[in-house]
């Protein structure tokens, strides 16, 4: 299995376009997103980060899928608003992934052979006391190119902190996610300001 993120839906794109004029309104406007709301979200999403003059991206509601090993959540983990909808479990399908499969590329095929030789072993087991002890050896040893599957909302404002953070990260898996990133609708052109 390689990283990989799909099932991409984006909410509230108009709705944040339009309210990021609400602060120099006396009333909310919820009529068709015109040229000057475009005008406007676009000098005001591109603004640096932490100025606050973007918080309308928040509005941008941002759900997808996203296969990703070991090694990649516990960076994603840091961002506050990439939110786990749910996630496929280790504690409760483990021994039902074919492991070697769910594994990125780069996986040393001898810790995949050590892991599966374990699991093997696992299955053969009668006692339940060994099968514990030896349940929990699998997964302190599941290697880091492990992948497993969640899905997650955010928004625009969330994506670019991540973007500009991560878009020439030592990891390719970033790269492919900032790509996601700048493949979103209208993200470049609010963001970017392209």
């Amino acid at each position: 299995m390689e990283f990989h993120v799909d099932h991409i839906e984006v909410y509230g794109l108009d709705k944040a376009i339009k309210a990021s004029g609400n602060p120099m309104r006396t009333e909310i406007n919820n009529g068709p997103v015109d040229e000057k709301d475009l005008a406007r979200a676009i000098k005001l999403g591109s603004t640096p980060k932490g100025e606050g003059h973007d918080n309308f991206l928040k509005g941008i509601i941002v759900q997808f899928d996203v296969y990703a090993p070991l090694y990649w959540w516990k960076q994603a983990q840091r961002y506050h608003w990439l939110d786990f909808i749910s996630s496929q479990s280790t504690m409760h399908s483990l021994l039902k992934f074919d492991v070697k499969s769910q594994c990125v590329s780069d996986t040393s095929e001898e810790v995949l052979n050590i892991i599966q030789k374990m699991i093997d072993e696992y299955k053969t087991l009668e006692d339940e006391e060994q099968k514990k002890v030896l349940w929990r050896k699998i997964v302190a040893s599941l290697p880091c190119g492990f992948c497993l599957g969640a899905s997650m909302t955010t928004n625009y404002q969330q994506l670019k902190t991540i973007y500009f953070q991560r878009r020439f990260h030592k990891l390719k898996e970033w790269h492919i996610f900032c790509d996601m990133i700048l493949n979103l609708p209208k993200f470049k052109e609010l963001v970017i300001k392209e």
